[in-house]
C-alpha cells in the first residue's frame, strides 16, 4: 500500500504541534513539507516551533519547511492567541534549537510546485488561517485538480465558534481566504468544532502514554504533557473541561488520513467576510434546495473514542 504523502499547512501551536507529531509518527505517511502561517503565534514563531519539533521527533528524513503569510489578505492582524497557546505558541515548553533552515520558496510556491510535480499525489491538511491556500490558487488557478485532497481544520456549522459567537479562530483570521478556499472547487473536506469539540484528549490518557509509550517517544510525550498543561488550564476556564482540551488540529490530521472516522454532509456554503457580529462566520445553506456558495463535505459526526485512540495509538 502507497504512503499518503502530506503537506501540512501550521501556524504551530500546541494543538498543531500534536497533529504534527502524530503525522510523524503514524504508518504509511510521509510529510513533503510543512508550510507555516501567522495565527496562534506570528509566522517566524510558527516557523521556528515547527523546526524544534522535527529536531525533537526526528523523522529520519529530511521535511522541507516553507514560510507562509505574515498577515491576512484583507484583514487587519488582531494579535495572536497567546492566551491559549502560551508566549512561545507552544505553552512555555522551551525546545532545543533545530539546525535546518527554512527553504527559500514561500508556502504558496512550496504548495504549487510539490502539487505540480506530483499529481493526484498530494494531500493537503490545512490547520490554521487558508491564507497560505489561497495565495497558492492566486498562482496556480488549476490546484483544484492537482491535489488528492484538502482537509481543512477549520468552522462550525451547528456548534457556536471559538472567536466569537458564530466564528471559528482559523477562519475568522482570514475570512477572505476561506470564502475563496471554499468556492474555489477543490476537493474539501472542513473538520470544524462541529466534531474537533467532542474529541478529547484527557490527564488519564496521558498518564497512559507516559506508562506505555514506546522508548523511543520518551521526549515527545514529555513535551506533549507539559505543553498540554498549559492547554488545559486555558480550557478549563474558558470551557469548563476539566484536566482535558480538544484535539482540534490532530483530529483533522487523522481524517486525512482515516476519512470514515467522521461523517460527512455535502454542503453548500460561504463564508462571511463584513458582518460587525457575524465576520468568519461559515454560511451553510441548508435550504432543500441550496443556492448559495459551492459543495464541500462537511464532518459533522465523529467517532470520539476511536479517534481518540487512533491518536493515542501512534505513540505506543
Amino acid at each position: 500500500m502507497n504512503p499518503t504523502r502530506l503537506i501540512l499547512d501550521v501556524d504551530t501551536g500546541i494543538d498543531d504541534a500534536l497533529a504534527i507529531l502524530y503525522a510523524l509518527k503514524a504508518p504509511n505517511v510521509v510529510i513533503e513539507g510543512i508550510t507555516t502561517i501567522f495565527g496562534n503565534v506570528d509566522v517566524e514563531q510558527a516557523t521556528e516551533n515547527t523546526l524544534r519539533l522535527l529536531s525533537l521527533a526526528q523523522p529520519g528524513y529530511e521535511i522541507p519547511v516553507a514560510v507562509g503569510a505574515g498577515t491576512a489578505l484583507a484583514k487587519k492582524t488582531a494579535g495572536y492567541a497567546t492566551g491559549v497557546h502560551g508566549e512561545n505558541g507552544i505553552g512555555g515548553v522551551e525546545l532545543a534549537s533545530s539546525n535546518q533552515q527554512p527553504v527559500q520558496e514561500t508556502a504558496a510556491e512550496f504548495i504549487v510546485r510539490i502539487a505540480k510535480e506530483n499529481p493526484g499525489e498530494i494531500v493537503l491538511v490545512t490547520l490554521a488561517h487558508l491564507t497560505n491556500l489561497s495565495q497558492a490558487l492566486e498562482l496556480e488557478p488549476n490546484l483544484k485538480n492537482l491535489l488528492k485532497k484538502v482537509v481543512v481544520m477549520g468552522g462550525t456549522v451547528f456548534r457556536p465558534g471559538n472567536k466569537t459567537p458564530v466564528a471559528e479562530a482559523n477562519i475568522w483570521g482570514d475570512p477572505e481566504a476561506a470564502d475563496h478556499v471554499f468556492t474555489s472547487g477543490l476537493p474539501l473536506t472542513m473538520v470544524g468544532l462541529d466534531v474537533t469539540q467532542k474529541t478529547v484528549i484527557t490527564r488519564e490518557h496521558l498518564n497512559l502514554l507516559q506508562r506505555q509509550g514506546r522508548e523511543e517517544n520518551r521526549e515527545i510525550i514529555a513535551f506533549m504533557e507539559e505543553s498540554l498543561s498549559h492547554y488545559f488550564k486555558f480550557y478549563q476556564e474558558v470551557n469548563y473541561f476539566i484536566e482535558s482540551a480538544p484535539l482540534h488540529d490532530p483530529l483533522a490530521l487523522m481524517v486525512a488520513l482515516q476519512p470514515d472516522l467522521v461523517t460527512t454532509r455535502q454542503m453548500k456554503v460561504r463564508v462571511e467576510c463584513k458582518g460587525e457580529h457575524t465576520a468568519g462566520m461559515v454560511v451553510a445553506d441548508l435550504r432543500p434546495q441550496p443556492k448559495v456558495g459551492e459543495f464541500i463535505e462537511v464532518a459533522v459526526e465523529v467517532d470520539t473514542e476511536r479517534a481518540v485512540g487512533v491518536f493515542l495509538s501512534a505513540f505506543i
